[in-house]
């Protein structure tokens, strides 16, 4: 397993006294041939995982350790111990579920969804709402009861152009979390509806109206939806222009270039690359 500490007595002194400061330390307690610590050891790789960042995790070899194990005062094997600022805050003896080992986690370490929060945020921040996307829907897809991980999505999804997603989550947030932040999302989505009602689309809709097959007028109203903040409906369009021919003008660069341009984790990318590769595969 990596990012493990194999803990001794030449470095106990900084790992358990200093480096615990800094980060939670989990320290495992174990001997060699011990059927219940080998157990343990795959279900520590997972956790540590989730909580990278958050928490360190050391082994004692207790065949080895002697000393240390004494200060601990360890009695019986496997025993685990949640050491902060050098002092155990929580621990457990014997073989214990997954599930209950992330309960004892999530009790004295930030949850993995807040540190994609913060991330989001930062990302927004910044002005890249490709990269807050990605960590505002992990965070969302985590926990959605939360309005603020809800608002930042809404806000990445408006300025991605996904309105209907957008307005979908701000329906679920509740009075009492509709915040300033909240309305000026909403303040977003109101542009973005009259930006979408532009001279240029009412008159292609209508064309296409009158016209409903032609082919060209569905690229170029596809083309302005985008522009406008509507990649759904622009898929929508080229899709059916390529399921009527796949070699029709610029639909098929311009439907590869849309979804490309989407961020990781976004629905429509994943739903629209599998449409595509079923008409080109």
């Amino acid at each position: 397993m990596q990012n493990v500490i194999n803990i001794t007595m030449e470095n106990f002194q900084n790992v358990i006294l200093e480096q615990s400061k800094e980060k939670h330390l989990l320290i495992d307690f174990w001997a060699p041939n011990l059927e219940q610590c080998e157990q343990l050891e795959p279900v520590f790789a997972g956790l540590v995982a989730k909580f990278e960042g958050d928490l360190l995790y050391g082994r004692v070899n207790c065949q080895e350790q002697q000393q240390i194990a004494q200060q601990f005062g360890i009695q019986s094997l496997p025993t685990v111990l949640l050491v902060k600022d050098g002092q155990p805050v929580d621990g457990f003896a014997g073989v214990q579920l997954e599930e209950q080992i992330q309960e004892m986690l999530e009790k004295h370490l930030p949850k993995a969804s807040d540190g994609l929060y913060a991330k989001a945020v930062e990302f927004v921040n910044q002005g890249d709402y490709q990269q807050a996307f990605t960590n505002a829907k992990q965070a969302y897809d985590f926990d959605n009861t939360r309005a603020d991980y809800a608002m930042i999505l809404a806000d990445c999804n408006v300025e991605l152009g996904n309105i209907k997603q957008a307005k979908a989550l701000l329906e679920s947030i509740g009075l009492v979390d509709q915040n300033g932040y909240y309305h000026s999302i909403q303040g977003k989505i109101e542009l973005a509806e009259q930006a979408a009602e532009s001279p240029e689309i009412k008159q292609l809709q209508e064309a296409l109206e009158n016209d409903p097959d032609n082919l060209q007028i569905k690229v170029d109203l596809a083309v302005q939806l985008h522009q406008a903040n509507q990649p759904q409906e622009a898929l929508e369009l080229l899709f059916s222009v390529l399921a009527k021919d796949l070699n029709f003008a610029e639909a098929k660069k311009y439907t590869l270039d849309m979804i490309n341009a989407m961020p990781d984790g976004e629905p429509l990318k994943s739903q629209y690359r599998r449409k595509i590769y079923s008409l080109l595969y």
